[in-house]
């Protein structure tokens, strides 16, 4: 979706009233620890597009009752937003975190060792275990 200046801030007044709705007004346990990351909005108002993040173990469920509640959440959005058409709304899992999360665990994976050493002239110093094998 392209996204100008104006369809930023709305999709951001979205995000606040959405995250309410889900907090206050919608009483399904499934959608406990839920965080909606971004929304959106088309030029027309007409669609939005809603990341969620949850734990991996819950996507599934948390998208049930998403779908599930969908109706509800949009008639009780229509009810507080200023705006003539209240937008059809998608939801999807927002996989950032979990792609930050891999990329930590891979680097926390990653040898301290690396770290050549250097003569003080700044060339490497070469192991003398490679050196042997290296003759051979």
């Amino acid at each position: 979706m392209k996204q100008t200046q104006a369809t930023r801030r709305l999709g951001e007044q979205l995000r606040e009233k959405l995250g309410y709705i889900l907090l206050f007004e919608v009483s399904d346990p499934r959608l406990d620890l839920v965080t909606l990351t971004a929304v959106e909005v088309a030029v027309d108002r007409s669609f939005a597009r809603v990341y969620v993040s949850c734990d991996a173990s819950r996507y599934d469920e948390v998208m049930e009752a998403l779908a599930s509640a969908k109706g509800r959440i949009r008639s009780l959005l229509a009810r507080s937003l200023d705006w003539r058409v209240t937008p059809e709304l998608d939801f999807c899992i927002d996989r950032s975190t979990d792609e930050a999360e891999r990329i930590t665990r891979a680097l926390e994976n990653v040898p301290a060792t690396l770290a050549i050493e250097k003569d003080e002239d700044g060339y490497p110093i070469a192991d003398a275990a490679q050196e042997a094998a290296l003759d051979d």
